[in-house]
């Protein structure tokens, strides 16, 4: 039975992936913790999370549970997020980490962590949304230039960073499908007399209203036809799924950096 440890357990998305755990038969939760503080901490995680009581109490730190669990399941800030990584690779636990709004710096870190350690990094664990990478990349590189493309994310006023990171994913797999550098084309914003659209541009834009959980579109426009592909979540818990399911591959995996692509096998 694997042991998993859950970062955030008190969060919309910690919360989902014990759901997840509670009803799987090979992982189970062995361990729950918040921020120091936070008034989940000391209360039973199945009363916090909306389950039957579990007599497992939130921690406040992850250092008072790291020994408890073989895996971190990690969906909280990137700077949290990188200091829990730090202690499970020094304690030679595997981690799964699906938070988003990482900055160049703190990727070049957890690269470096994944070079001792076992780490699955992914801004969308959906298994959906992770065929969608390979789908359209592939229908870049069929349709090459001629056709424009444009990436529409939309989440819920609460979300923190924009675009989102499975937007910025999506155009990072097109523009190397295309074989462009999305540094120089990427355009986050239109307005004013911006004059034409350049042919190599990747347009990415964002939308933030109400409770929604989280819709991309990718549109390739041509002359006379235009091809979308359409991801709509409907809830947390696909995402929760994916978070799981690669909690259970990652531990036989040896040290390195992978994603939802490889635990997927579509690589």
């Amino acid at each position: 039975m694997i042991k998993a440890i859950v970062a955030g357990a008190a969060g919309r998305m910690g919360g989902r992936i014990i759901h997840m755990l509670e009803g799987a038969q090979d992982i189970v939760l062995a361990a729950a913790f918040e921020q120091p503080g936070h008034p989940a901490v000391g209360r039973d995680i199945g009363e916090v999370v909306g389950l039957p009581k579990k007599n497992l109490a939130v921690a406040g730190s992850l250092a008072e549970v790291l020994a408890a669990g073989e895996v971190l399941i990690d969906f909280t800030t990137p700077e949290a997020s990188l200091a829990n990584l730090r202690q499970a690779v020094a304690a030679g636990k595997a981690a799964v980490i699906g938070t988003t709004g990482f900055h160049a710096e703190h990727l070049a870190a957890i690269r470096d962590l994944a070079t001792k350690g076992r780490v699955v990094l992914a801004p969308n664990m959906s298994v959906g949304v992770n065929l969608m990478f390979k789908v359209v990349a592939d229908i870049a590189r069929v349709l090459s230039s001629g056709y424009d493309v444009e990436i529409v994310e939309a989440h819920h006023r609460l979300k923190k960073d924009a675009p989102s990171g499975t937007a910025m994913k999506l155009a990072q797999v097109i523009a190397e499908a295309l074989q462009r550098n999305l540094d120089e084309v990427a355009v986050y914003e239109r307005k004013g007399m911006i004059g034409q659209r350049t042919d190599a541009e990747i347009g990415i834009q964002t939308v933030r209203a109400g409770d929604i959980v989280g819709e991309h579109t990718v549109m390739f426009g041509g002359i006379g036809e235009r091809l979308e592909i359409i991801h709509r979540a409907h809830n947390r818990d696909n995402f929760a799924r994916g978070a799981v399911r690669a909690a259970r591959w990652i531990v036989a995996q040896p040290p390195g950096l992978y994603d939802m692509q490889d635990v997927l096998g579509l690589k």
